[in-house]
């Protein structure tokens, strides 16, 4: 039977509580939420802690999903933004009929991730912090545009884009004494979302799994996003795409265009679920039904 090694377990009663045990604690302590890929790992013996600080008892702080208005930049209109806490729920993503309209590739994403066990356990933010290249929820956050809010010793914050929160694979942007708190979603009218996994088995890791966001006006894209996961050391957006798509009316064509920059530039390596070639091929044909998918849904939505 595999077992982790030895450790101290600690609940926090607070963000700021957890934050003051991090911060004396250090890299010999790590936050532990749902647990489903940190205590794997731990039995593995492929990561050793000295503490686990569990912080569940945060839901209440940090299990939420709210609309309102975002921040505005100088000379700038705020705009509307749905934020959502970084305990909040996969089984509490699923089932929110006020995300799922703002963002249907929540619901889409979410009704493929593991199983229902995982669902009502693991956390928005502890899938975000374990910065898998192949986690579904990261592929999401980057199709969206996502921000990260970070809190560290003090209550001092900053705000970092998806680009910069995943520094590599397994790697984030969250440093010592600090927590992803929050994530933010801006929200823009004349849009809608869609996301495609392809999986061995049902709730399987992705073999690759594509996401894409899209804004018409007047029968033309405005604006659109890409997202991969599985295809590279880190969850990709793909701003070639987003280039070849705006000022451009919906077309096969066009979904055919994006779907060979999509393979063209992702980079997967050859591993047990499949080769290179084929995981290059699902990148393509998978952004070209998430795009046809999001312009059929933010056209019937308008």
């Amino acid at each position: 039977m595999q077992v982790p090694a030895p450790f101290e377990y600690e609940r926090a009663t607070s963000v700021d509580h957890a934050i003051g045990l991090l911060e004396r604690l250090g890299d010999t302590a790590r936050l532990v939420a749902g647990g489903h890929s940190l205590l794997p790992m731990m039995k593995l013996r492929l990561a050793n802690f000295e503490y686990l600080i569990d912080i569940n008892d945060l839901h209440g702080e940090l299990g939420y999903i709210r609309t309102g208005p975002g921040e505005a930049g100088p000379g700038e209109a705020g705009r509307s933004e749905v934020r959502i806490g970084a305990l909040t729920r996969h089984r509490e993503l699923l089932e929110s009929d006020e995300l799922a309209a703002a963002f249907p590739i929540f619901r889409d994403a979410e009704r493929v991730i593991a199983d229902p066990v995982v669902r009502n356990r693991g956390t928005l933010g502890g899938s975000l912090c374990q910065a898998d290249p192949s986690e579904d929820l990261s592929a999401v956050c980057t199709t969206l545009d996502a921000s990260c809010v970070i809190r560290g010793p003090g209550g001092a914050e900053r705000v970092v884009s998806m680009e910069e929160f995943h520094v590599g694979p397994y790697e984030t942007a969250v440093g010592d004494g600090e927590i992803l708190i929050e994530v933010r979603f801006p929200v823009r009218d004349g849009g809608s979302s869609a996301y495609e996994k392809v999986e061995r088995r049902a709730g399987d890791w992705a073999v690759v799994s594509a996401g894409a966001a899209v804004w018409l006006a007047g029968g033309v894209i405005t604006d659109a996003r890409v997202g991969l996961a599985a295809v590279g050391p880190n969850t990709t957006g793909i701003p070639e795409i987003s280039d070849a798509l705006r000022g451009r009316a919906p077309s096969e064509e066009l979904f055919a265009t994006a779907g060979e920059i999509a393979a063209r530039t992702c980079d997967p390596a050859t591993d047990q679920r499949g080769t290179a070639d084929y995981k290059r091929h699902l990148a393509g044909e998978l952004t070209r039904r998430t795009l046809r998918k999001a312009v059929e849904r933010a056209g019937s939505a308008h």
